[in-house]
């Protein structure tokens, strides 16, 4: 016969068995957590740990990026395994297929500096080059453009220049991501700086001709360069163009001055400020308004002499054409195909000859 008490032992037995064996599978589970995907994707995430953030906040920016799906868990885990931790600031790199143990793994090693290449072609203007380290991930946007104008940063950087236009020299460069607009503009503008050394060293003479003949200074070399680099993507022309403008500057043949070079009146219709009723109505071809246009600072057509500044960022190439330009009796040039080689000439009849055939026949094939 089975009593009272005894129903109550194995009533009470089996309790402990199996509060027991649910505290084993608990315990299983538990131990399992940390080594468990949510992911089998090789796909990289990258986090950014800000200043002062504590352990809590970023657990929440682990879930909120789906590196976690258990941050309770998580957070039990972590402090079960490593007691209270710190995370440094900075950016840390994860994949999606990261276990909780290997994500607490790099928490805990500190962030790593991951840096990002970006590449600024020749020939690109101020507002074009804050796009491209903008899109890179190095600073917003709108920081780089308002820095470019900075009063205090060109002080310091020792530029004879209202605007860093010309001085944000193309090169590929390694950046860590978010990196402060100040810091981004200065190692742009330290490398034409540095090029720009190496030059004055090498081209003495030309420098001399530069001061003596055309009363250049640093600034106007660097907005002559501007226009070659503009002109032609050909290597090979690039003293031909420099000679070519330096002709119009000079020879008594040419009294007008008007350097004529289309890319000038573009970038005062689409980049300069202000920007004239003509430019305003720019769609992005040359009309008759744009040529005739006296109100555009930038229009070499319609006011003698460089433009007021660069309407890009030179390389070495057009920067060399510039100290070091042929030596030829050119005044005219007119392109052969959009992009290509040009047709140079020393004449106007010889010019508008070459019109005839490389623009005006070319419409009528």
């Amino acid at each position: 016969m089975i009593t009272k008490k005894r129903v109550a032992l194995i009533v009470t037995a089996l309790t402990v068995v199996v509060a027991v064996a649910g505290l084993a599978a608990a315990w299983r589970w538990f131990a399992a957590y940390p080594h468990q995907r949510i992911s089998e994707s090789e796909e990289l995430v990258e986090l950014e740990v800000p200043r002062g953030a504590a352990f809590s906040e970023v657990v929440r920016l682990l879930y909120k990026n789906r590196l976690i799906e258990k941050p309770t868990l998580f957070r039990l885990y972590t402090l079960w395994e490593y007691g209270t931790i710190t995370v440094q600031q900075g950016s840390y790199q994860f994949r999606r297929r990261d276990t909780p143990a290997e994500i607490v793994t790099k928490l805990r090693a500190g962030p790593k500096l991951f840096l990002v290449s970006v590449t600024i072609p020749e020939g690109k203007h101020h507002l074009e080059v804050a796009k491209l380290l903008a899109e890179a991930g190095v600073a917003p946007e709108d920081e780089l453009v308002a820095g470019m104008k900075n009063e205090q940063w060109i002080r310091e950087l020792d530029l004879k220049a209202p605007h860093m236009e010309g001085y944000l020299f193309p090169e590929t460069y390694r950046f860590r991501k978010n990196t402060p607009a100040r810091k981004a503009l200065f190692t742009l503008v330290n490398q034409h700086k540095k090029v720009w050394t190496q030059l004055i060293r090498e081209h003495q003479t030309g420098l001399r001709r530069l001061q003596g003949k055309f009363n250049f200074n640093s600034h106007q070399i660097v907005i002559m360069a501007s226009l070659v680099e503009k002109e032609t993507g050909v290597a090979s022309e690039r003293p031909l163009i420099a000679g070519v403008f330096f002709n119009r500057l000079s020879f008594p043949s040419f009294p007008s001055r008007l350097l004529q070079t289309d890319p000038t009146i573009i970038y005062g219709c689409t980049v300069g400020e202000p920007r004239s009723a003509a430019c305003q109505q720019f769609a992005g071809r040359i009309r008759r308004i744009h040529l005739l246009d006296k109100d555009n600072p930038y229009s070499t057509y319609t006011r003698p002499g460089l433009p007021p500044g660069p309407i890009c960022n030179p390389g070495k190439a057009s920067l060399t054409a510039v100290f070091a330009p042929s030596d030829t009796k050119y005044l005219y040039f007119v392109a052969k195909t959009p992009g290509g080689e040009h047709q140079f000439s020393a004449t106007m009849e010889e010019h508008q000859r070459a019109v005839d055939k490389y623009i005006l026949k070319k419409g009528t094939d």
